[in-house]
């Protein structure tokens, strides 16, 4: 979920992206050269290398999603548990089970942007697992405001079941966030009305605060709708008849074109533009996209990864040819710069010297901000050389979200 705002930043930032990464394109969309050809008209991967580069993609996706869905499912035990005995542990532990979890799911969102079972247009779940930024007021009560939100709004919402939530979510606004992760998130940490620390939701509105029971409903309901929609994402990419994979791979070249868009789509339009480039434009916390847990370091961090893990085959539990071979046959030194450039990246955010929220809204000649935007910069680039990748492979994108 995107958040588009007319900001100085994030337009130049986007604006290089498109410039760099068109390659021709005409704006219809997507689009490729023949197999086996450049954008120049040189000699490129054979179809039978892009069926394999495709070929270990999917698997890495389905290994990927694998592995989310586990963190997902020991997200929903440790919520379960809380509900059935809430204490600041079973609190305390539920919150590191969505920290965990989350640092399982951030990489997949590289498999983005081109319209795939986690996006697509129709019935991709995407919107319900990930949308932000969020208004807390449409799940719960707010500083100002005790009786807001589906929880404690028991006339309107007389039952809360997993229809209601899922009606709720984005009715009537984009930011009437209702379900996933950062609805979660929003449970379980609060409102963040601090500048030094995440939220501090007290255990006692699971026990004794008005609504508690509703609240825990509300809760334990997300959690396995959250399980629910990643399985059917990752269903769609089985090995053994999943239907997208099938689609996929039935066209190695068009799947090629897919997987650069969806790395080159995150890493520059995305995550340097949006998630970024508008939080250091406004400066304010509520551009943060886990505000509640100040999680967003890691975020970034595992988008990164993510970009990371697709380009050169990484995935978890799986491996083969990666996108990285092809352009090193090509053109080594390319594939050398693009490497270099992503494990600089992910080097940067390593070294930021405090929280995303903090580095945001200091001084523009701080150490914060002046590290954040040096971490821009470089997705920036980063994202120039991914056009010329799509460029050296006959691929014709572009990086708009």
């Amino acid at each position: 979920m995107t958040k588009v705002r007319p900001l100085r930043l994030v337009t130049m930032v986007l604006v290089a992206a498109m410039a760099l990464a068109a390659c021709g394109s005409d704006g219809d969309g997507d689009q490729a050269d023949p197999p086996g050809t450049t954008a120049a008209g040189g000699a490129g991967p054979s179809e039978e290398q892009e069926l394999e580069v495709a070929t270990a993609y999917a698997d890495g996706v389905l290994a990927a999603y694998d592995e989310s869905i586990a963190g997902a499912e020991d997200l929903r035990a440790a919520l379960d548990a809380l509900v059935a005995g809430p204490t600041d542990a079973t609190l305390g532990a539920a919150k590191e089970a969505w920290l965990v979890a989350r640092d399982a799911y951030g990489p997949t969102e590289a498999f983005r942007f081109y319209d795939g079972p986690i996006d697509d247009p129709e019935d991709g779940p995407e919107g319900q697992v990930n949308a932000w930024p969020m208004d807390e007021a449409h799940v719960d009560y707010v500083e100002g405001n005790p009786g807001a939100g589906i929880v404690n709004m028991a006339a309107e919402f007389p039952e809360i079941t997993t229809d209601v939530l899922e009606s709720a979510n984005e009715e009537g606004g984009e930011t009437n966030i209702s379900t996933g992760w950062h609805a979660i998130e929003f449970l379980l940490w609060g409102q963040d009305l601090s500048e030094d620390g995440p939220g501090a939701r007290p255990v006692s509105d699971y026990t004794t605060a008005p609504n508690a029971a509703r609240r825990a409903t509300y809760l334990t309901l997300l959690a396995d709708l959250l399980v629910e929609d990643l399985t059917g994402v990752r269903d769609q990419w089985d090995s053994d008849g999943g239907a997208y994979r099938t689609e996929f791979l039935a066209d190695p070249h068009a799947a090629l074109s897919s997987i650069v868009r969806g790395i080159g789509a995150l890493n520059t339009g995305e995550l340097g533009g949006e998630r970024m480039a508008v939080a250091y434009e406004t400066k304010d916390q509520e551009d943060e996209h886990s505000c509640f847990s100040d999680n967003t370091t890691a975020d970034v961090r595992n988008n990164l990864l993510g970009v990371q893990m697709v380009y050169t085959g990484g995935y978890p539990g799986a491996s083969g040819p990666s996108v990285s071979g092809l352009v090193a046959e090509l053109d080594p030194d390319l594939d050398a710069t693009l490497r270099e450039q992503l494990g600089a990246s992910i080097a940067l955010v390593d070294d930021w010297p405090t929280t995303f929220d903090r580095m945001i809204s200091g001084e523009d000649d701080g150490q914060g901000r002046t590290a954040f935007l040096a971490t821009v910069t470089a997705i920036e680039d980063q994202g120039t050389t991914l056009a010329q990748v799509a460029d050296l492979l006959g691929i014709q994108v572009n990086f708009e979200v």
